[in-house]
Order: C-alpha cells, then structure tokens, then sequence
C-alpha cells in the first residue's frame, strides 16, 4: 500500500492536463493516475477513425508523456474510494493512501430504452479502442448506415461515413426540428443540412426512432411516424451522462443530473476530493444553473483549475461558469458556436440584440481558397456586452468563435469589438474594412438604445 501526493482516476484529456498542472506547480508532488483502458483515444478524434484517419490507431491518446515528467500511469480500475482513511481502492486489488484526489471519469454514452436496442452492429460512441476499431471496421463494410441523434457527434459521423466507398445510404434521424439546434439557430443549422445534403446524407427531423427490428443482428429501423428504413448498423450519436458512481457510493454529492457537485476551485463536497471533466458540474456562464456541457476544451480548463489549487488556491485561477464554445467541420464547412443562441438568450428572458456580416475569409476574394462566412453575435439590448455569437464558413471560422469566447469570458461589448485591433494577411484572413467579427458588432449597434 502506497501513498501519493496526488491521485488521479481517468486517464483522458481532463486526467491527463489534471497531471500536468499538478506537476507545473507542485514539482516535488508524486502523483499517481490511473487508467481503466490502456488504449486511450482523443475523444474529439473518433468521428475521424472511420475515413479521414488511415488507421484507428491514429487516434490513440497516449500517456507517454506522463512518464517523462514522473507521473506513475497505471492501468487498473478504481472500484472503491474510502473517504474517512483516504483510500482508493483498485479492481487488481491494489490499495493507495492519497493527500489530494482528482475524479477525471469522463461520462458514458447514453443507451435510449428502445426495443432492439441490443441486437449486433448497434454501436455507441465508446472511449475504447477495440471497441471503436470493431465499430469502424463494421462501419466500412455497410451498405446502409443510419445515425441516431443529430448534434455534434451525429453529423461528424454522417460526413465520415458519407466519404466511405461502399456505403449507399446515410440516414439521420432527429427528434427535434433541426440538427445541432442544441447549439446554433436555425439559418446556422441550416447551412450544416444542405452541406451534407449535397454529400447525399439523408435527414430525418421532427422523428425519432421507436424500434429496432431484426433477427441477431439490426435489419430494420422503425420511426415515430411508422416508417421503416432498411439498415446495416446504426451509430447512437444521442449524447452521454456523468460518470459519477464512484462519487456517489462514497457520499460526494451529485447533482439532479448525475453531475459531481464542485466549487470554483473544482473543489467536491470533500475539500481533498476535486472532479474535472464530463463528471463534474457544468454551470452557465450567465444563469448559473447546470448544463449538460460536455467538451474536452471544458475538460481541460477545468483540470488546469483544479492542477493548479490542490494545495493552495489561487484566487486568479477559478471557474467562473461554463461558456460552452463548440467547433465542428462538415465536408469543408466549419462552425463555431460560443455562449447563448438567441434562441437560448430569448427562452432565458434576456433583452438582446443581433448583429450579423457576411462576407469572404480572404482578401481580395477571388485568392485560391476563399471561402463564403457568415457571423451572428447577440448582444444585451441594455449593457451592450456580448452574450453569444456563431461562425460558419472556412478553416478560419474555427479561431473567429475563439475570438468571441474570449469577447464572452471577459464581458466585452459591441464598442470594444467596433474598435478590435486585429492582424490582417490577404491569404488569412477577412480585409481589415470587412472584418467580420467588426462588422457584425457595428450591425447590432444601429439597434442599441
């Protein structure tokens, strides 16, 4: 039985920054993580195992780099934590005495109660290796390939499985009236679906699946409105829930959603106890409520917070509430989404403004490579600061939504974007006279009062 400064349990983006941080600001600490899989993958990643990676593998998460700063990785599983002896306890039967522990679990995919929902060639989005190289190498040899769920996850399939030679037919079937409407407002969502439209993705809204029909394996797929589509896997793209079983049997308080209850400091309810990643708390960066975030940029700013308070905090370093900043590519297309849609900024009440620019990411316009994009920032009607904004366009529009997530964390208004002092190249980006984030905050200001 050994012990350690720092314990870390999980071993993906969120265990892996934990352990750097740690390491930056407490040198002499020894730290142990340990690791369920030993073939991690970069989660972000996995919709490009299936065409634009030539191997799996290429994917993999490695934790080499742990090991050249004397951080012990172990792969084993933590099946207990004993809070009043500060014990962890490991499904190999080891046991180790920790000073600080850091829960990084991740989450674990969401499997809807739907008839047929365990028949083979049915695949969720699991952060396992042989699992995911199984799925792809299924996925490769379909002919007809629906997805379950149209968010983030679900189109970065559908575009990967479009690109696959054998494949005839790709579905998506959302429940609600858009795909990634969680995210963007509708003329966003909009240029998405007719992206993967012309790519031959068939979208099915407004629907959802009730069964799943076959012998041993998925034949068939029953929607709400009583079609059925002939199919030879399905992908669940429907999202994923906290894993916080750990947490809750040794009585750290969980939210309504499953969530692990934190402070700023990504403190738990024991003050030796941090949790980072998709099992911690999400709140709002305006309401303060919990929201289902679950992102591996999240992931690591909330492991950079926690690294960096285990022994002494810093009142520089905390989490002020969860922006929700997203980027996703679709054949060419980049989208960013950053804090409030209006949609979201109307069902909470806010008084907002809009202002929108279209315009050419390159200058002059017709360089090779010019893209079309396209900027929404939402604004309070009243203070001016900025609650929200999205991209969509070229491989630019992936730093533009960085751009605004910053404008978001630090509360800056229109005036301030009006005045944005930015470096400009013909070849990288938009003219400085048609900068988009510019424009688009000069054409909110025509409705400020």
């Amino acid at each position: 039985m050994k012990e350690y400064d720092v314990v870390i349990v999980g071993g993906g983006p969120a265990g892996i920054v934990s352990a750097f941080t740690a390491k930056r600001y407490f040198p002499e600490a020894e730290i142990l993580l340990i690791k369920k899989e030993k073939e991690g993958v970069i989660p972000c990643g996995i919709p490009y195992m299936i065409s634009s990676l030539k191997e799996p593998e290429e994917n993999a998460l490695s934790s080499a780099p742990l090991e050249k700063i004397s951080v012990k990785v172990l792969v084993d599983e933590v099946i207990e934590i004993k809070r009043d002896e500060k014990k962890i306890l490991t499904s190999d039967g080891n046991t180790f005495i920790y000073k600080k522990l850091i829960l990084a679990c991740g989450s674990v995919p969401v499997k809807p109660e739907i008839p047929g929902i365990d028949k083979e060639n049915i695949f969720m989005i699991k952060k396992e290796m042989k699992y995911l190289k199984k799925m792809v190498e299924h996925l490769k040899k379909a002919r007809k390939v629906l997805i379950v769920g149209g968010g983030f996850i679900g189109v970065e399939f559908a575009d990967e499985i479009s690109k696959l030679p054998n494949v005839e037919e790709v579905y998506i079937v959302e429940i609600l009236p858009e795909i990634l409407s969680n995210s963007f407002d509708e003329e966003f969502s909009e240029i998405a679906k007719e992206r993967l439209k012309k790519n031959g993705v068939k979208i099915l809204t407004g629907k959802k699946v009730v069964e799943f029909c076959g012998k041993e394996k998925v034949e068939k797929v029953k929607l709400s409105d009583g079609e059925f589509i002939e199919v030879d896997a399905v992908v669940l793209g429907i999202g994923a829930k906290p894993n916080s079983y750990l947490a809750e049997n040794c009585g750290l308080e969980v939210t309504k959603r499953k969530a692990i209850w934190t402070d700023e400091y990504m403190r738990t309810s024991d003050p030796d106890i941090f949790a980072v990643g998709d099992c911690a708390l999400k709140r709002d960066f305006f309401t303060r409520r919990e929201v289902p975030v679950m992102l591996a940029s999240t992931a690591t700013a909330e492991a950079r917070v926690a690294g960096s308070n285990l022994f002494s905090l810093k009142v520089i370093r905390e989490n002020k509430g969860t922006v929700g900043i997203y980027s996703t590519f679709v054949d060419g297309l980049a989208l960013g989404s950053a804090g409030l849609t209006e949609r979201a900024a109307k069902e909470e009440k806010f008084e907002i403004i809009t202002g929108n620019f279209e315009g050419v990411d390159k200058h002059p316009a017709k360089l090779p490579g010019a893209s079309k994009i396209k900027v929404k920032l939402i604004f309070s009607r009243h203070s001016g600061i900025i609650l929200g904004g999205q991209v969509a366009g070229g491989i630019s529009a992936g730093e533009i939504i960085n751009i605004i997530g910053v404008a978001i964390q630090k509360r800056v208004s229109f005036c301030e974007l009006e005045t944005l002092q930015m470096a400009t190249h013909p070849y990288l980006t938009s003219a400085p006279t048609q900068y988009p984030v510019v424009l688009a905050s000069q054409d909110a200001a025509k409705n400020f009062k």
